[in-house]
């Protein structure tokens, strides 16, 4: 069936449309005038931060900083990396045949110089923080640069960037707690299914074009239970935050903005119509007041507790 309409997620609007050549294209290469993926990959390490015991509010909060900018930064990279991988495959899709690279507006090796420059940029934010994080970053790095062929090899390439986008909350847990254990991947694991859903709304902005194609996707496997699936996904993170909840003993003024961001996931999947591409678009991003929710949670919980 096809969706309501093409449309593209770029915003060329404000600063960035001010900017000269060929600083506008790499800071849309950069995804710049999309914040929303940032936000996604820095809340998750919120949540990490204040849920581990030990750290001091000071540190939380100087950690909480470095992991804004890195968010940003490794954000872009990781955009970056797809873009190169992708530069053809988006050509060839309505909402993705601006980018910069498949456009032709940046070369190849500006894409690359583009990546140098954000990847020594990320390193000095991760020598600021504690060696467990140096050790886990390998890891990390490894799953940005494996994603964009995920799409290429399985059905489940949302999966793949649920784990990739959802490694900002061990690694928060880590900075704070100068360990990963039980609870740290349990929170990762209830991530991962947060972002295994909402990616697939996002993709599901593609399936005529990926059909078309021949790119694989979870949004394509699921179209037909698009509201089972995402309903699963969802019930099965909130029900793993719980257990989060239960075992690291937050304080009962976690609970309360659980059941805010519950409710708002619910709404989402109830709303959802997976051939309205501007719809899925919307709601995809509406998840990032939800991880605001549940960051203010962990924060309270860490506060009161």
């Amino acid at each position: 069936m096809s969706q309501t309409r093409a449309h593209t997620d770029i915003h060329l609007t404000g600063r960035i449309a001010r900017l000269p050549e060929p600083w506008r294209s790499y800071a849309l290469l950069a995804r710049l005038d999309r914040p929303v993926g940032t936000w996604l990959l820095f809340l998750p390490g919120v949540w990490g931060l204040f849920l581990a015991p030990g750290a001091s509010l000071q540190t939380r909060l100087i950690d909480m900083a470095l992991f804004a900018f890195g968010s940003l930064v490794m954000r872009s990279a990781g955009c970056v990396v797809n873009d190169i991988w992708d530069r053809d495959i988006d050509a060839k899709v309505a909402r993705t045949a601006g980018r910069p690279l498949a456009s032709g507006a940046l070369s190849l090796k500006q894409g690359l110089l583009l990546l140098a420059v954000l990847l020594l940029m990320g390193l000095g934010v991760l020598v600021c923080l504690p060696p467990v994080c140096w050790a886990l970053a390998p890891l990390a790095l490894l799953l940005v640069a494996l994603y964009p062929a995920a799409k290429r090899v399985t059905w489940w390439p949302q999966l793949v960037m649920g784990f990739t986008f959802g490694f900002g909350a061990p690694m928060g847990y880590a900075a704070a707690a100068g360990t990963l254990d039980g609870n740290g991947l349990l929170l990762y694991g209830a991530v991962i299914l947060w972002q295994l859903g909402f990616d697939t709304i996002y993709g599901f902005q593609d399936m005529d074009d990926d059909a078309r194609i021949g790119v694989r996707s979870t949004s394509r496997l699921m179209e037909k239970n698009a509201r089972s699936f995402i309903g699963t996904c969802y019930s099965l993170m909130i029900l793993a935050l719980a257990l989060v909840g239960i075992h690291a003993h937050l304080h009962w003024t976690f609970w309360p903005f659980l059941a805010i961001a519950t409710g708002m996931l619910l709404q989402q999947v109830r709303v959802l119509n997976p051939y309205d591409a501007p719809a899925c678009l919307r709601e995809f991003r509406r998840n990032v007041p939800i991880g605001f929710v549940l960051a203010a949670g962990f924060v309270a919980a860490r506060f009161f507790g």
